[in-house]
């Protein structure tokens, strides 16, 4: 079936959102097309009657909040607009790009002090972006769920590969050890496709990666329409500059964001409002380094030194105009963008781990660099990505010996293997571990 909808774990968060008695208004938060709207819909049939109002598309409604945000006023003339009773416990009322309505996040906070009665879900690509605004910004008022491309284990249950979802969530690692060549051969589809719902989808039906790659770039075009359209003009090229930069920066041995990479003589001043911008839409993630394994590690944060991603792996393939050959059947040229694409992955799937804080370390004597450290709780953890089977962890070995008491995580092509001071996890298996 075309366009079927494809299960995320935020519909289990969503429902049990809405089952509960002292629930706030909830807002989604993601960039474009990651899939906020199918989810609420999706949520939709759990009520009787469902109210969807898109500020983008039906610019008229927006005045409704510029008259005034009273929850009963707003509930009455959507109602009459839209035809459709709006009736506490019955009525999803859905919020679409929230951001184009004026006073629309204000709203948000009068439905949770005077009507905490109604289901309200709010959705936004550009929600980051609007706070900036002169917008009241609902603080303590609102739930919030963060939206982004399908993780591996969700990529694996979409094109039919449940069972090996469920034999990854169990950890039986002889057993996983088992089917690695095909979990390896799903892991670099997943690479190429990515997890851009649409994207997704097609590939289900047609298996067509020539379709996988038009459709990434449709996504990349689009999101180069939204710079024009939303962000202050004089810092669109510059914008660009940095979105356009991120798969060179990662490419690189040291993968360390560099100004110079992406201008001759640039300086952090000059791009440093483009890279926020990109970060409040979703589009890019910042990584920073930390100076020690110290809790909180964001205490020892390093704010002139990050690391920048892209949200999609497909997409950034897409970006580098990457041939489905060079990653599904492999090849000697490639093998430098490889470690790119494999750090790029794991920290996509880092991102849906809810609690999670991700830095870098790298020491000041360049005698080494962590991949990522990670804090959950009270624990730290330090992670090293391999591209391949190469077991070399010199830095990761050199960090956990440095610091007693932490436990090194590497994850690799190879198969599960525990050493007293590190265990190797197969790279497919990393949305499992944490």
């Amino acid at each position: 079936m075309e366009n079927e909808y494809l299960y995320r774990k935020i519909d289990d968060q969503l429902l049990a959102w809405s089952k509960e008695s002292k629930r706030k208004p909830l807002l989604v938060r993601g960039a474009r097309q990651v899939g906020k709207s199918s989810a609420i819909k999706n949520l939709a049939q759990h009520f009787e009657y469902f109210v969807e109002v898109n500020f983008d598309q039906q610019k008229e409604v927006c005045t409704l909040f510029e008259k005034g945000i009273s929850p009963q006023e707003i509930c009455e003339n959507l109602s009459l607009i839209y035809n459709i009773p709006i009736i506490p416990g019955k009525t999803l009322l859905f919020f679409d790009e929230i951001q184009e309505a004026p006073r629309g996040l204000t709203a948000l906070k009068y439905f949770q002090e005077k009507a905490p009665q109604y289901h309200v879900v709010a959705a936004g690509s550009l929600l980051g972006i609007a706070m900036h605004s002169n917008d009241s910004f609902p603080v303590g008022k609102v739930d919030f769920m963060d939206l982004y491309p399908l993780s591996f284990s969700e990529f694996l249950e979409a094109v039919g590969q449940e069972a090996f979802a469920r034999l990854l969530a169990k950890k039986d690692w002889g057993l996983i050890a088992a089917f690695r060549s095909k979990l390896i051969d799903l892991l670099k589809q997943y690479y190429y496709v990515g997890g851009m719902p649409e994207v997704v989808n097609a590939f289900i039906n047609h298996k067509d990666y020539a379709e996988v790659r038009q459709l990434q770039q449709t996504i990349l075009d689009s999101y180069d329409r939204d710079f024009s359209k939303h962000a202050p003009i004089a810092e669109v090229p510059r914008i660009r500059m940095i979105w356009r930069s991120v798969p060179a920066q990662l490419a690189k041995e040291n993968k360390k964001f560099i100004y110079g990479v992406v201008k001759e003589g640039a300086r952090a001043k000059d791009f440093e409002l483009a890279i926020e911008w990109l970060i409040d839409a979703g589009l890019i993630y910042k990584v920073s380094r930390v100076k020690k394994a110290g809790i909180p590690l964001s205490a020892y944060e390093d704010f002139s030194a990050f690391k920048l991603f892209l949200l999609d792996t497909g997409l950034m393939g897409a970006m580098s105009g990457l041939p489905p050959q060079a990653l599904l059947e492999g090849n000697v040229l490639f093998s430098d963008y490889k470690g790119a694409i494999t750090e790029q992955y794991v920290l996509q799937q880092l991102k849906s781990v809810k609690g999670l804080s991700i830095y870098y370390w790298s020491s000041d004597t360049s005698r080494g660099e962590l991949d990522f450290l990670l804090q959950k709780d009270v624990s730290v953890i330090p992670v090293e990505v391999k591209a391949e089977e190469n077991l070399q962890s010199k830095s990761l070995r050199f960090f956990v010996e440095k610091n007693a008491g932490l436990h090194g995580v590497r994850f690799s092509m190879s198969d599960y293997r525990k050493q007293e001071w590190m265990i190797n996890y197969p790279l497919y298996s990393v949305g499992y571990i944490l």
